[in-house]
Formats: C-alpha cells, structure tokens, sequence
C-alpha cells in the first residue's frame, strides 16, 4: 500500500478542518481511501491519471460537499446511482455511519472496486450493485450522484424512487453534484432547484462554478 505524500496529507488535514467532528475511526477510514484506489486502479481503470493526482480533493472532498448541505439523520436511506469507484457514497457512508447507503452502477469493473475498499475500510452501512437504477424497485429518503447527466434524465430516471414521507432537515429529494452553467437544465427540469455553491463551504479553486444541486 502506497503511503500519501505531504501534499495528500495537507489536503486530509484540510478535511478534517472542514469537519471537526470526526472520530479517529472516521480520520483513518477516510485517510485509508487514496492509497487503497492507487492499488485498485493499477488493476482496473476507474479514476483518470489526472483525477488520482487530486484525488483527496477531487473525488473525496467534492464527494462530502453533499454533507455541508444536510447532516442526515440515523436511519436514513440513501441511494447513490452511477457511483463509479464509490463516489459520492462511500466517502458520505463513512461521515454517516448510522445512514444506510446502497451504491449501484451498471458496469461490474466498478462495483467491484467500491465492494472491496468498503470491505478493506470495514464499512458495514453500505451495499454494492451492479444494476442500472430504473431495475430497482425500492424506494429511498435520498438519492445522490455526481453529473452521471443531464438533470431532467436523471430526474426522469429516478421517478418513484423517492419516499414520500421524510424526518431529515429537508424533505426527501435528490442532491446531485455538478458544475458550470445549470441556468438551462434548471429551466428544462420544471422543478423547484435549490443551487448551492460549493465554494461557498470549501476554498480551494476546482470548486469554482461547481453545485450542490437539490430538488424534489
């Protein structure tokens, strides 16, 4: 296992600042991700060359951006849909390990590398599935995702998979990261959108023109 370099190491402080509450199990857990992806990803291609270069902040903090927005509570059910390697889920099961999170993308290479980090970190408040997220019959209290398209498909996609009734802060909805002018993907979604920047709670640059978008 590869050992992060000073500058990782200055980007995980970072984290750690942004959330102070974070147990030493949390610290570690979180701290574990960079070196356990670099040895996946020497196997099978899931994060580019450039993005690994940046991972703390490209995948890790961009992936807790969601949790500046809303803490949920004990019991919620999240749905992550085309998570990839695990983002923004795991990164968000590990802050919320009272949260029950399911993780499903349609290509089997990446939900095999999301199982086995969850597996090597030992998070037991998540599921993998490889399946596409209009097979699932169950319903949620969140869905999250990272620009896997445009927002009236992913909206149109995710239709009944939402609970009707909610306890959290904000009522049950989507949380969808994304950057760059959303004026016309708002418009076209005919929804009531909360847009909240994410430079707003973070510093560092590559958050410039980048989202949390919520609707329900």
């Amino acid at each position: 296992m590869n050992v992060p370099n000073d500058y990782d190491m200055m980007n995980e402080e970072k984290i750690f600042s942004y959330f102070p509450k974070l147990t030493d199990i949390q610290k570690e857990q979180l701290t574990s991700l960079k070196p356990l992806y670099e040895e996946w990803n020497a196997k099978i291609n899931v994060i580019s060359r450039k993005d690994m270069d940046e991972f703390t902040v490209h995948h890790l903090l961009h992936s807790l951006a969601i949790a500046q927005i809303i803490s949920f509570k004990n019991g919620t059910s999240i749905l992550d849909v085309g998570t990839g390697g695990g983002f923004p889920g795991i990164p968000l099961a590990i802050l919320f390990p009272n949260v029950d999170f399911l993780l499903i993308d349609s290509i089997g290479k990446k939900t095999k590398v999301a199982q086995a980090v969850i597996q090597s970190i030992g998070l037991t408040n998540v599921e993998v599935l490889q399946t596409r997220v209009e097979q699932l019959n169950e319903s949620f209290d969140f869905i999250v995702s990272r620009a896997v398209t445009d927002l009236s498909t992913f909206d149109k996609w995710t239709q009944y998979k939402l609970r009707k009734r909610g306890f959290n802060t904000l009522p049950n909805g989507i949380l969808y990261l994304k950057g760059g002018d959303l004026t016309a993907e708002i418009e076209q979604l005919h929804k009531k959108v909360s847009l909240y920047p994410i430079n707003d709670y973070f510093s560092e640059n590559y958050f410039q023109e980048k989202y949390v978008v919520y609707f329900h």
